[in-house]
């Protein structure tokens, strides 16, 4: 069960810390082109979005990492869960059907993550 949250862990967070870190330092213009609800969303929210995902993909590794309350992984693993199931809204309140797969798999690894971590 340990390899498989590591790896679990460690895709999310990827991700995570990449996708994160564009929404918090890129511009509207930059972003659109990859993003195009940021045309929706004020960019301070965008900007929010950003670090918690940053911040959840922290979460999922520093505390199983270093031991110190391991508990706080599951809840960033729950975070980032939430966030999906808000891009997943947003995605389908535009109505950009074709697009939400990503949406979905990113939920699925998180939703694992949450139960590899339970059982950590």
């Amino acid at each position: 069960m340990h390899v498989a949250y590591w790896i679990v862990a460690a895709l999310l967070a990827l991700f995570y810390v990449y996708g994160g870190g564009l929404k918090v330092v890129r511009s509207q213009e930059q972003l659109r082109p990859m993003m195009g609800w940021v045309d929706t969303v004020p960019m301070p929210l965008v900007r929010l979005i950003g670090t918690l995902e940053v911040l959840g993909a922290l979460g999922l590794v520093l505390p199983p990492l270093t031991g110190i309350a391991v508990g706080l992984a599951v809840a960033a693993a729950v975070g980032l869960v939430l966030v999906q199931i808000g891009g997943l809204a947003v995605h389908l309140s535009r109505g950009e059907v074709r697009v939400i797969g990503l949406n979905i798999a990113l939920l699925v690894l998180a939703a694992v993550a949450v139960w590899l971590g339970a059982a950590y």
